[in-house]
């Protein structure tokens, strides 16, 4: 005779919570708020250069005359305007090449070739932006005298300095991207498939590097635009310092290109992230 099996309930098993999960960092809230006043920390300033540009003599009157004066070319009075920009432009593709022809090199070599010489390079890099640029034009006074007699005394030359200036900026920007792309791998694959150096640089590292690159470029010219103290101490003429020159007679117009420069800086930031966002978009996919 068989014993009947007793069935036994199945007890459903309990169901665990999850804990909250923890959340770093202000809530949306503070963000908004956060974001409000650096907006308005940034823009205030910039309304209020545009609001004195368009000042007349009779209060609460304003017109666009000092606007259409500037790009219309018809009076002399901003020729050492043009001059120092024009100036300025040069030296920042100047010094755009003296970053890439000579830092972008370095760096390169010194993360394939010489690792432990990674500090070395950068404590270099780094330090002119804990030299004040006063005591740095002392120092480069005597170079320029033979830089004068060799080069010149065109106002080019003064992009040897701004090499040195952009150093840490131009630096940084491509060493972070140095730091995420495996080099030695990649120019390991491309030498055992038979490229030479130039061609692993050239059309295997360089591409990588292109969001460094460009990011350096654009901080060296934002750099160049506007920096004062060297070329003033060294009797150069560039956007800063005809700016300087101007004020003194017409500070509507000075402001006039101030602001021109600003949003030139900023264009040309917000093209440099588009780009790159552009390239990372395109990789993923």
């Amino acid at each position: 005779m068989s014993r009947a099996v007793e069935s036994r309930p199945v007890r459903p098993r309990p169901v665990r919570r999850r804990a909250p999960e923890l959340r770093l960092g202000p809530g949306p809230v503070v963000r908004a708020v956060i974001w409000t006043l650096l907006g308005l920390f940034f823009l205030i300033p910039l309304f209020s250069m545009v609001e004195f540009t368009l000042r007349t003599a009779k209060p609460g009157v304003y017109n666009l005359d000092r606007w259409v004066a500037v790009f219309s070319g018809e009076t002399t009075r901003y020729d050492r305007v043009y001059q120092g920009l024009g100036n300025s432009l040069v030296l920042a593709v100047v010094t755009v090449a003296i970053v890439l022809l000579v830092l972008l090199p370095t760096i390169v070599l010194v993360e394939l070739r010489f690792p432990k010489l990674r500090r070395l390079l950068e404590g270099i890099c780094l330090l002119p932006i804990m030299i004040p640029a006063i005591v740095m034009v002392v120092g480069l006074a005597p170079t320029y005298a033979v830089v004068t007699e060799v080069f010149g005394s065109g106002a080019w030359t003064l992009a040897f300095a701004y090499g040195i200036t952009v150093l840490p900026y131009a630096y940084r920007a491509i060493q972070s991207n140095v730091a995420a792309v495996d080099m030695i791998t990649l120019s390991e694959a491309a030498r055992s498939l038979g490229a030479g150096w130039w061609t692993v640089f050239w059309r295997v590292l360089v591409p990588n590097l292109r969001r460094g690159i460009l990011a350096a470029s654009a901080l060296s010219v934002a750099v160049v635009l506007g920096e004062f103290t060297i070329a003033s101490l060294l009797s150069r003429v560039n956007l800063q310092t005809s700016l300087l020159l101007v004020s003194q007679s017409d500070p509507f117009v000075a402001v006039i290109f101030a602001l021109l420069a600003l949003v030139f800086a900023f264009v040309l930031l917000v093209v440099v992230d588009r780009l790159v966002s552009v390239r990372r978009r395109t990789a993923k996919g």
